[in-house]
């Protein structure tokens, strides 16, 4: 597979392989990461990387297109039978850009946008100030109950009637309860607001039919591809139905009759320039596998192994944001434990267990320490492991933070860690 590599880059070849290493041989545990088929490995590491297409199918600005076209075409398609959606853009080349390109098919800079906070477990695009949308829009945030853990949607419905925003935001990338999309598109009718709802976690067990869709209740929804969707790393804007422009958007070329014309201009050319055809093609194939009942299957599993770990925790004393979770993921909060999200970071990787430090509601931790760390479920799950392992783990990570710099502890997890990977494996190395 690697032939070519090997001999044109040695030093490039050699870290892909270390990384195949570290991913067979490692509990891989990040609830944004997942492991997509070799078949989608194949999709992306091909001849259509070489090729321009800026445009849509059938409307290219560039000739020999033919291929291509058929490529976005299937993944489009195969993107609306997914979702139930009547308009699929699978260009964006990420989450971020998806949002940017949603948020201005509605909104235009200086207006008031509504999202979710991010130290609640909302997303960067979801209005912090670092980012794009804090930089361009007004934002006005809402977030959790402290006591609960849930979003609460009177403080929601309170600050949108108060700030009267142009945009609601909904969806969350470290909040482990299912959102209710018919009650924010409530509260944004009221309001006079459009609502866009951002599934990038759950969207592959939205697809399996496992939670709520947003498609019926949203404008806009946009998602990524990968995590529980088990696709290439990219994004997606998804059209439920698709409606006349009523917003008064306009481009240099005069207003728009359609959303989907709206948000297909916004990106391309608005927002990027020609589509990674390569990873097209590969969501193409990802989306075709999440159509098969294996998938669905693979969606219920991960959410039995969520549910079995949280339990786990909880047995332990851990303190879980709003008790559990109803999705791949959970979000730890450690101050009981005197413990930082950093520190039980850095020692969980030691032991082979990687997880990501995370902000919890109220934290009095900075971003860059943080006093929770979040955990999911969907790459565990791609290797087969089933509750008896996600138990068995459970335990492994309390013996981890239970014992932070006792290097007897730490070796003897690794070593079971590493019998658990070799009974569940990945990728084959050269």
């Amino acid at each position: 597979m690697f032939t070519n590599l090997k001999k044109a880059d040695s030093e490039i070849y050699q870290a892909i392989q270390n990384e195949i290493s570290r991913q067979n041989d490692t509990l891989e545990m990040i609830a944004s990461e997942n492991f997509v088929s070799l078949a989608v490995l194949e999709a992306m590491g091909q001849v259509m990387t070489n090729k321009y297409a800026e445009g849509y199918p059938g409307k290219r600005y560039y000739g020999g297109c033919a291929q291509v076209d058929v490529a976005e075409d299937l993944a489009r398609e195969r993107a609306k039978q997914l979702f139930q959606a009547d308009h699929a853009n699978v260009q964006p080349h990420s989450g971020s850009q998806a949002n940017i390109a949603a948020y201005f098919s509605y909104a235009n800079a200086g207006d008031t946008v509504m999202g979710m906070n991010l130290d609640h477990g909302g997303h960067l695009t979801h209005g912090s100030p670092v980012n794009f949308s804090g930089r361009l829009f007004r934002i006005v945030s809402y977030g959790v109950d402290e006591k609960t853990g849930y979003i609460d949607m009177n403080q929601v419905a309170e600050i949108a009637k108060k700030e009267k925003p142009r945009l609601i935001i909904t969806g969350a990338s470290a909040y482990p309860r299912e959102i209710d999309y018919q009650a924010f598109r409530e509260i944004a009718d009221q309001v006079g607001a459009k609502l866009i709802a951002d599934i990038a976690h759950p969207a592959g067990l939205i697809a399996a039919g496992l939670l709520k869709s947003p498609i019926p209740h949203c404008h806009l929804v946009t998602t990524t591809t990968h995590k529980t969707l088990r696709g290439p790393r990219g994004g997606m804007i998804l059209v439920g139905k698709d409606e006349e422009n009523d917003m008064g958007m306009t481009t240099p070329k005069g207003k728009l009759k359609t959303i989907s014309q709206i948000v297909d201009s916004n990106i391309f050319p608005g927002f990027q320039g020609g589509p990674l055809i390569h990873v097209i093609a590969a969501k193409a194939v990802a989306f075709k596998e999440a159509l098969s009942d294996d998938f669905k299957q693979y969606s219920a599993q991960v959410i039995k192994n969520a549910k079995a770990l949280a339990e786990k925790l909880v047995s332990m004393d851990y303190k879980l944001i709003s008790n559990g979770t109803d999705t791949h993921l959970m979000l730890v909060d450690l101050r009981n434990k005197r413990l930082t999200g950093k520190k039980a970071e850095e020692a969980l990787e030691q032991a082979g267990i990687t997880v990501n430090k995370n902000m919890v509601p109220y934290d009095d931790q900075s971003p860059f320490i943080t006093s929770g760390i979040r955990i999911g479920t969907p790459a565990l799950t791609t290797r087969g492991m089933q509750e008896e392992q996600m138990r068995e783990i459970g335990g492994l990570i309390d013996n981890v933070l239970t014992n932070i710099g006792n290097e007897s502890i730490v070796t003897q997890v690794r070593s079971r860690v590493f019998d658990i990977c070799q009974q569940f494996p990945l990728y084959q190395l050269e």
